[in-house]
């Protein structure tokens, strides 16, 4: 069971930054409307529907993941007692639970990846000027996953222990801008390896990731497709030593080498020249020892961008804790799929408003501030600036009265 994504749609859209609604109300208006109706005509996704349009599932769901609604009650609820307000977010009424859950069961998750999509590129675009850690133009990327637990008596079709369910979420992070660039959502016991092998990264590419990831089949197939890579070596990987190169002083590196893989299967799979480099971890007081097939970087920069992967860690760690993806509020795998979707789509909202915003807030407190603040009648862009200030009190007019 997989659900994939293609990366080649453009976007484009302006926005209007003059007008005083609530704060989700802008929020929504960064969603392009006209290519998500498309791409809803184009999946046939409201055949058979009376009256809950998928934008009336998507605010819903969304909603679900800004307010860190716990279920389908608190979704119907928490958005019946707006006061009128959901006729600036282009609902009617508020859903109720049953009609929400038979969405969400039976309205394919396409809509919502093939949106994904669709934001992606627009979140590409507004992107600022490019802030790298690093003097080198490559497209830098990390590759990793996360895996979910689910409750096997609720999902019996997520199999993935004896006692235990799950799925996983595979990311491909884009480091300018820390944007998630590729997801694949796929059962628990598929393999990090082949969900790798779904993704083509641009010539030029530096891909960092962990040792879940060393397949050298892969290796040699990106070498070939002049792909970077950075990852840890296995500890059993048989090889000779090709050439030892000089080391940088005052350096936390201990060897840099070129190697050969000699292995009956890595040296058929593999043949390319391997660079390895080996640190030492001055933290946890042992070796790390670094595989790479880009040749001329200093290996300073290579345990650098090493250590930069660490930011899919904690984009995964904002996902889980601060979005609703560890707890669902439907059991099928469509629903599931959609809650997934949503939680993406609302990172890339969030880092577009990141984009724009003058004040530097992490994911995690713009969230917080954001559900405080979700139907608050306030200039959100004026407000992204600056969060923290106190709008000013408008006096009431008093009557004069004539004597």
């Amino acid at each position: 069971m997989l659900w994939c994504i293609d990366q080649n749609i453009p976007a484009q859209r302006s926005l209007r930054h003059d007008v005083k609604y609530e704060s989700f109300r802008p929020i929504l208006q960064v969603i392009p409307r006209g290519k998500f109706a498309r791409i809803v005509s184009e999946c046939k996704a409201e055949r058979g529907s009376k009256g809950f349009t998928c934008w009336d599932q998507l605010v819903s769901m969304l909603f679900c993941q800004f307010a860190q609604s716990k279920s389908l009650r608190e979704i119907s609820d928490g958005l019946a007692v707006t006061c009128g307000k959901l006729v600036h977010l282009g609902l009617k009424s508020a859903p109720p639970k049953s009609t929400l859950s038979y969405a969400n069961a039976h309205r394919t998750c396409e809509v919502y990846s093939k949106l994904f999509n669709e934001m992606l590129n627009f979140c590409k675009a507004c992107r600022p000027g490019k802030k790298s850690k690093f003097r080198f133009k490559n497209p830098l990327l990390s590759m990793d996953s996360t895996t979910i637990a689910l409750c096997l008596t609720l999902f019996p079709w997520a199999e993935f222990r004896q006692t235990k369910g799950a799925i996983k979420l595979h990311m491909v992070l884009d480091h300018d801008g820390y944007i998630p660039t590729f997801a694949i959502i796929s059962d628990g016991k598929v393999h990090d390896i082949h969900a790798a092998r779904l993704v083509t990264f641009p010539k030029g590419s530096i891909i960092a990731c962990d040792r879940g990831y060393c397949d050298y089949e892969l290796f040699h197939k990106w070498t070939s497709e002049g792909v970077y890579f950075v990852t840890r070596q296995k500890v059993n990987a048989a090889y000779k030593v090709i050439e030892n190169r000089t080391i940088p002083k005052n350096s936390n590196v201990l060897l840099d080498q070129i190697i050969q893989y000699t292995g009956s299967i890595s040296k058929r799979h593999c043949p390319d020249n391997i660079r390895r480099i080996v640190l030492w971890d001055e933290t946890n007081q042992k070796e790390v020892v670094l595989l790479t097939n880009h040749l001329t970087f200093g290996a300073t920069t290579i345990a650098k961008i090493y250590r930069d992967r660490w930011e899919i860690e904690l984009f995964f760690k904002t996902l889980k804790q601060h979005l609703k993806i560890k707890t669902f509020v439907g059991t099928t795998p469509n629903a599931l799929a959609i809650q997934i979707w949503t939680a993406l789509i609302a990172i890339l909202l969030l880092k577009f408003l990141q984009f724009k915003s003058k004040c530097i807030l992490t994911p995690c407190r713009l969230i917080a501030l954001l559900r405080l603040n979700l139907f608050t009648y306030r200039d959100l862009w004026k407000w992204l600036s600056d969060p923290f200030a106190v709008p000013p009190l408008e006096p009431v007019q008093q009557l004069k009265l004539t004597f």
